[in-house]
């Protein structure tokens, strides 16, 4: 009888699923803009409705968690995950809306050497996100989030090695200035994505 006055339970691994494709979608579109050294229309157009898509989902997942009784688990960690998830394609947005706007053009090594890294970063979260349906695959979903983790500390290590070839050999501030600041969103999306390990390891050890 009690059922009939409490809400349906309500599928946020499906909208979990469905971020992180748009954070995918978003990092693969990156690394082609990285390796062809110039952002078109169409991809900056791309990220854009990417971005506009992940906040329509986060706003979806904070809306029903509202209204939802029963939720698969604490609901801090539901509102986190969802805000984590939405930071990294937020990112996305900001880094290519930098390149936009400081005019980059040419193929950097180095940007999509992070390109790279970047993409392998958002699919491990990907993977982790996908095997949290099932409490089973906790050996899986930790194989992810220890390798969204060490990705996180290759992001430190070429950010560092970029900025001092950056500041050893290029005598024009202004270009100084632009390639500090995307180098570091770069490694700035590895942090976020280090972000969403730390609330899925969580999530895990409080279901343990």
């Amino acid at each position: 009888m009690l059922r009939k006055f409490l809400p349906n339970n309500f599928d946020f691994f499906e909208l979990f699923e469905k971020q992180v494709s748009y954070a995918v979608e978003a990092a693969n579109t990156f690394r082609i803009i990285a390796e062809a050294g110039s952002l078109n229309e169409n991809l900056y157009n791309k990220i854009q409705s990417l971005e506009h898509q992940g906040d329509e989902i986060t706003h979806t997942i904070i809306n029903q968690l509202n209204k939802t009784f029963i939720t698969p688990f604490d609901r801090e960690d539901i509102y986190n995950l969802a805000k984590e998830l939405d930071d990294v394609i937020d990112m996305f947005n900001t880094i290519t809306n930098r390149i936009r706007v400081y005019k980059i053009t040419g193929v950097n090594p180095i940007l999509v050497e992070f390109a790279s890294v970047i993409q392998d970063s958002v699919k491990a979260v990907q993977d982790a996100i996908k095997c949290m349906r099932n409490v089973k695959q906790h050996d899986s979903i930790m194989y992810s989030c220890v390798e969204i983790n060490r990705l996180e500390n290759v992001g430190d290590i070429m950010r560092d090695k970029a900025l001092g070839a950056l500041f050893d050999n290029e005598k024009d501030p202004i270009v100084i200035i632009k390639w500090k600041e995307i180098y570091t969103d770069a490694e700035t999306i590895l942090d976020i994505c280090e972000d969403v390990a730390h609330i899925i390891e969580t999530i895990l050890v409080k279901q343990a």
